[in-house]
């Protein structure tokens, strides 16, 4: 245990169940889980209400990458946010080690695009053109 230091997250890839291949992006965000509470009052305990265990809630997982002008995925967002034809897919978020071995992975299940945007342009900057792929989904699990 002497030697041991906590990953960096830098090195990961994606990876979606209806698409071959590995996805590379910039940034994964949003594999957070939060349980929702709900506060029932005693009858003749004024003190405090207590607060019980309902569901739990996950928010939109967030993708970003430099602008591709040809892709499979912005097909399935468009065909998503366009035309109402929602076809909902699995993907798994790979966080990697030095020799590109997962070291944990994260099944995504039943995600769709519910936005898609591209960064500003601007003509005193000099930037890439990055794209934000926003899914919702059902759940995840630490595999």
């Amino acid at each position: 245990m002497a030697d041991y230091y906590p990953p960096l997250g830098f090195h990961f890839k994606v990876e979606f169940a209806r698409f071959s291949g590995e996805y590379q992006f910039q940034s994964v965000s949003g594999l957070t889980v939060d349980i929702e509470t709900e506060q029932i009052a005693e009858g003749g305990e004024n003190r405090f209400k207590h607060k019980v265990p309902v569901r739990t809630k996950y928010p939109n997982l967030v993708l970003k990458r430099g602008l591709l002008v040809d892709s499979e995925i912005i097909d399935w967002c468009k065909n998503a946010l366009e035309n109402f034809d929602f076809q909902p897919t699995d993907l798994i978020v790979k966080l990697l080690n030095e020799k590109h071995e997962p070291l944990m992975s994260w099944n995504v299940v039943h995600a769709y695009p519910v936005k898609w945007s591209v960064s500003d342009f601007h003509a005193e900057e000099n930037k890439l053109v990055i794209e934000t792929l926003e899914l919702t989904y059902n759940y995840f699990n630490v595999m």
